[in-house]
């Protein structure tokens, strides 16, 4: 087996871990039935003409189970923050009483925890789809080292079936993660 191929598959296997980062990433940002930091952390706020995101602006503490308060580091950053929460898909309206800004988060309705775990296979779709790209695009780098002649075929053969068992256990794990999160969000 050639060096190069190990380094392709290599690459490939960060990618796909990366992958499932992102996702577990994106999850975080779907929201249950409590209040949690990484709903909002993500958000970007335009401030002075620039992008930032929320987490550089303030911080965020859970005082309560279902309340979310921000404190922005720079006092003059509040009305950009909750314009930006007001534009998010939270359907949240913040309380701001000119030091910090509270998120009241009410129960969620069983329609709208339907919703929630529609949007989490969404997510997740896009995730799958994103490593079938990696799978795709590492074949070929592959089968170029073979046309090269640096991979013989029976190589090229067995790297493939790595490649799909490594596919197969990354797409695994995503869907555990959908089933877990969509619990998560159905439960009382």
């Amino acid at each position: 087996m050639s060096e190069m191929s190990d380094v392709v598959v290599s690459e490939c296997r960060d990618k796909m871990r990366k992958a499932i980062a992102h996702l577990q990433e994106e999850f975080s940002g779907v929201r249950t039935g409590r209040a949690a930091p990484g709903l909002i952390e993500k958000l970007k706020v335009d401030y002075y003409g620039s992008e930032s995101t929320l987490q550089q602006l303030a911080s965020v503490s859970v005082p309560e189970p279902r309340v979310l308060v921000v404190s922005p580091y720079d006092k003059s950053a509040i009305k950009a923050i909750e314009k930006a929460i007001l534009q998010s898909d939270l359907g949240i309206n913040p309380s701001n009483d000119g030091v910090i800004i509270r998120l009241s988060f009410p129960v969620l309705t069983e329609e709208r925890r339907k919703e929630l775990v529609k949007v989490v296979k969404s997510r997740a779709e896009d995730g799958r789809v994103s490593v079938r790209n990696i799978r795709r695009e590492t074949r070929r780098e592959l089968e170029d080292l073979e046309k090269d002649g640096d991979l013989s075929r029976d190589e090229l053969d067995r790297m493939g079936k790595e490649l799909e068992k490594l596919t197969h256990e990354t797409v695994s794990d995503m869907d555990a993660m959908v089933l877990h999160k969509g619990q998560e969000l159905l439960e009382v």
